[in-house]
């Protein structure tokens, strides 16, 4: 099992916005110098809570600080950003990482910014698939563009200038294109069965109970099915929320406090769940109650936390829920105490994941080869 690291990121109303842009910056780097395989930025446009705008201006204030670790959209949410620019921007940033860059899509989950950009009341899912299309042809074909959709329409044709580079689009640096992702967000997702027929690969979120993250797979099979594609526990992404202290007592009063940096995430989180009223994600069983969905609840159910020996068995207990997966996604949350929290990134790769990876040795599930459906 790899080891990476997701943010969206999350902070506090009110805590100096250029310190916590340092924190992000500074957690990225840390992780690149511990050996996590890849980071995924969320980006939120209205929103001073999740105070990333745009992951592709963030992850290229990195590029040339980091290493070795692949940096990737967590999601670039593309109803709100004209496919063209997207095309145009995803390219350059592949170039300056010289193909250590993953692209992730969706449609967005901040129902202000839906409201902002004017979407609010589209189907943004069909936006998100007429915007990937796009940008998809775009890096497929030549100059002059002719691309003709229902919300967005790109041509060159009028204005092209070969020789003197107008009109004109550049490509990735990866061929045909850097490798795409989703993240999954509700239980028997059917997009990610989509998405598995078109070759991309899945993020299970951080937020969901492990009974609901299992269902992702048999989807992603299914979908694999459909497309022809192999269907390998190595490509699955699954993201936790973990703390990792030197002893377990410290851990569960850091994790596990509702006033804490992991409870202000799950708090804000369940309240604008609530304010469009769908907390069912959060549930381990839909028949509970709405108001027994609580932080303590979350925090209980959906925290991994304690000493390396504690997280070590947690997360296989998690694993034997879901079932194999290639990468845990360790999700970054405020640094109310930035010593802690360098510190539990510090012992989840030096520590937790030698521990995981002792105790599975070899016995993750071969790919699942599938024919391609008539």
């Amino acid at each position: 099992m790899k080891l990476g690291f997701f943010t969206m990121p999350m902070h506090p109303p009110g805590r100096n916005y250029t310190q916590t842009l340092k924190e992000d910056r500074e957690a990225v780097l840390l992780a690149d110098r511990l050996g996590y395989c890849e980071a995924l930025i969320g980006e939120h446009v209205t929103d001073v809570c999740e105070s990333i705008p745009s992951c592709l201006a963030f992850i290229a204030s990195v590029a040339h600080d980091t290493k070795q670790i692949r940096l990737g959209s967590g999601t670039v949410n593309l109803p709100n950003s004209h496919p063209a620019q997207v095309a145009a921007t995803v390219a350059m940033v592949d170039h300056m990482l010289e193909g250590r860059f993953i692209f992730g899509i969706g449609p967005g989950g901040l129902r202000s910014d839906q409201e902002a950009f004017g979407n609010l009341d589209a189907d943004r899912n069909a936006m998100f698939v007429e915007a990937i299309d796009q940008i998809l042809a775009i890096w497929a074909g030549d100059a002059p563009y002719n691309l003709r959709g229902r919300y967005w329409t790109i041509s060159t044709e009028r204005t092209l200038l070969p020789d003197a580079g107008q009109g004109v689009m550049l490509k990735p640096y990866q061929q045909p294109h850097p490798p795409i992702v989703v993240t999954v967000v509700v239980p028997h997702s059917k997009g990610v069965a989509a998405a598995a027929a078109r070759g991309w690969k899945p993020i299970s979120a951080n937020f969901l109970q492990p009974g609901w993250a299992k269902t992702h797979w048999p989807m992603y099979v299914a979908g694999c099915g459909q497309g022809g594609h192999v269907a390998d526990p190595a490509d699955w992404r699954v993201c936790k929320s973990i703390f990792v202290g030197d002893d377990d007592a410290a851990a569960r009063r850091y994790a596990r406090d509702p006033t804490g940096p992991y409870g202000f995430y799950y708090w804000n989180l369940l309240a604008k769940r609530r304010g469009h009223g769908n907390v069912d994600i959060f549930k381990h069983d839909r028949a509970m109650p709405d108001e027994a969905v609580t932080v303590d609840y979350l925090l209980d159910r959906l925290v991994i936390c304690g000493s390396v020996n504690s997280v070590v068995d947690q997360i296989l207990a998690f694993r034997e829920t879901t079932g194999d997966f290639g990468t845990l996604l360790y999700c970054g949350h405020d640094w109310a105490d930035p010593k802690l929290a360098r510190r539990s990134m510090e012992l989840m790769a030096e520590q937790v994941m030698p521990g995981v990876n002792a105790a599975i040795g070899g016995s993750i599930t071969a790919s699942v080869p599938v024919k391609r459906q008539a």
